[in-house]
């Protein structure tokens, strides 16, 4: 079967639709040259990068991640998809597990993603909480969520809606200041 130019650009055009459609960590997995990492393998899927800079035998990070932007109902957040990809890369780039601390500090629309599973049903028409999942399993990997008092007040989310190990601070910006003395920085991305 021959195909022509138009019918392959219609193709690829299909193939970007459906991609675009997909959540974020199935467009990770489709990504070529990603692979999952060993830390953490359900979430956060990395990309080998020959030749980079060298890390430092010694080197150890702590690492805030501010998210205000919610994930799109039912799917995973990019930003707690993130900090997942983060502790694997590292990992695979030779850091040892226990130099990295991760926080991941929520507020504004992103609250109702550190939500229980009715709380966030409730906010989006029904639909499953896909976060719960990396929340639990990167709480076992001892990092921290944490959840804006002052959004939560203006977005009417009650501590017992919050989901399993997930703290509220006074605010965000009480979080990132209480963790930048602890030797956190703010993750850029």
């Amino acid at each position: 079967m021959q195909y022509g130019v138009g019918k392959s650009v219609i193709g690829l055009m299909a193939l970007a639709g459906l991609a675009a459609a997909l959540p974020a960590h199935a467009q990770d997995s489709l990504r070529p040259g990603f692979h999952a990492g060993t830390a953490i393998p359900e979430f956060g899927p990395v990309a080998s990068a020959e030749g980079h800079m060298p890390i430092p035998a010694e080197a150890t990070f702590s690492i805030a991640f501010d998210v205000s932007e919610a994930g799109k109902p039912g799917s995973l957040n990019r930003t707690i998809e993130s900090a997942a990809r983060f502790i694997n890369m590292h990992v695979e780039a030779g850091v040892p597990r226990e130099a990295i601390r991760i926080a991941v500090v929520a507020h504004g629309q992103a609250s109702f993603d550190l939500t229980n599973a009715a709380t966030y049903a409730a906010k989006h028409d029904g639909a499953a909480n896909a976060n719960l999942a990396a929340i639990a399993t990167l709480l076992q990997h001892d990092v921290q969520f944490i959840l804006c008092g002052q959004s939560a007040a203006a977005l009417g989310i009650k501590l017992e809606q919050l989901a399993p190990g997930v703290k509220l601070a006074l605010s965000a910006m009480t979080a990132h200041a209480q963790l930048q003395q602890q030797g956190y920085t703010l993750n850029p991305f």
